[in-house]
């Protein structure tokens, strides 16, 4: 039995800082977990790119006796449609091939939680929830599903299941979670960044409260969104985007008078201090060091928009998975110990605890 909800409306004297620990509905017991073996972080075999991989090595294979479905289509430029089209479609070896990577990631992905699991801090993990891009796809849930068939195959009593949101909204809505309920009270929404490797996006986060209290019911009314891996900006450069779209959506939200919160949440790769600076994890972010001691993403932030609707801007920052998690709190009452991975550039991963 889960050890109930939390309303944060009952300890607005909890102290709110960057990367906290004890959040108001739950108690992050570890995130940005990197373990490594002999050919480097274990996250990287399950990826966005490893699923890429595995399929690659399967035509490779398939190739040597010349008959590869796809022909000379490189397998980086097959979309996610394309796959998922060859997948269900009338081509038995295509659907072979799709199928025969989906187990290679699904080992690989059972064998990665494995180890998480093995770590105290993700020890009697019930529930993982998976996030990021990957899971947008047919492929994607079958190797989920196949996993968490592997992991309860091999005696673990534990499940794991796609993110409730699109994974771009999941980003933007668990920012809601960071901070105590009476932070909110009173505003209609709030603006919500998530920065990325690739994208960075910004939105504003309709909290419809009024509809259920544990914001259930939030979702993202209006978004940008930035590839600035097309780009190639500048640390500084990038800011100056983002300061423009977060601007925008401020003046789309008072234009339908939806009273923003004065608040920006913010999701980012990596180890975040309490002072919101980045302690280590920002190497795919691009432009300049995002680690630097000279350099603090709040404090940035917070000088290029100092209010917001006359009142002081309050910025808070934490990792980007845990933020995708948070989304997940209202959804996770059932249980008492959960986690999530985030299928991106690496394996993004959090674990948390429900507070009573």
């Amino acid at each position: 039995m889960a050890k109930g909800k939390v309303d944060a409306q009952q300890n607005p004297a909890m102290p709110i800082h960057h990367g906290a620990v004890e959040l108001p509905s739950v108690t992050v017991d570890s995130y940005n977990l990197e373990l490594r073996d002999k050919d480097g972080f274990i996250g990287d075999k399950a990826n966005k790119s490893a699923f890429i991989d595995f399929l690659d090595d399967w035509r490779k294979l398939v190739g040597k006796s010349g008959h590869d479905p796809f022909g000379e289509t490189k397998t980086t430029d097959l979309s996610k449609k394309d796959i998922d089209k060859a997948l269900t479609g009338p081509d038995r070896d295509a659907a072979a091939l799709i199928l025969s990577a989906i187990d290679d990631f699904a080992r690989q992905l059972a064998k990665i939680l494995k180890a998480y699991m093995r770590q105290k801090a993700w020890k009697d993990t019930q529930r993982v929830m998976v996030g990021g891009g990957f899971k947008e796809s047919a492929a994607g849930e079958l190797a989920i599903a196949r996993a968490s068939l592997l992991l309860q195959a091999d005696g673990l009593d534990v499940t794991l299941q796609p993110i409730h949101h699109h994974p771009d909204d999941a980003g933007l809505i668990g920012a809601a979670h960071l901070m105590p309920s009476w932070m909110l009270k009173g505003h209609q929404a709030m603006i919500a960044v998530d920065i990325g490797g690739t994208n960075v996006r910004a939105g504003i986060v309709k909290l419809n409260s009024n509809l259920s209290k544990d914001l259930s019911k939030a979702e993202v009314w209006k978004s940008e969104i930035w590839r600035h891996a097309d780009d190639d900006p500048s640390r500084s450069g990038m800011i100056e985007q983002l300061v423009d779209m977060i601007r925008n959506l401020i003046a789309a939200a008072d234009k339908e008078k939806f009273e923003p919160a004065p608040v920006i949440g913010v999701a980012c790769p990596g180890i975040i201090e309490a002072d919101g600076s980045i302690k280590r994890g920002g190497q795919n972010l691009p432009g300049g060091n995002w680690e630097s001691e000279t350099f603090n993403l709040a404090v940035a932030l917070k000088d290029a928009i100092p209010e917001i609707d006359d009142h002081e801007t309050f910025v808070i920052i934490h990792n980007d998975a845990v933020v995708q998690g948070l989304s997940q709190i209202p959804f996770m009452q059932d249980v008492d110990e959960w986690g999530v991975v985030t299928i991106g550039t690496g394996l993004g991963n959090a674990r948390f605890t429900n507070k009573r």
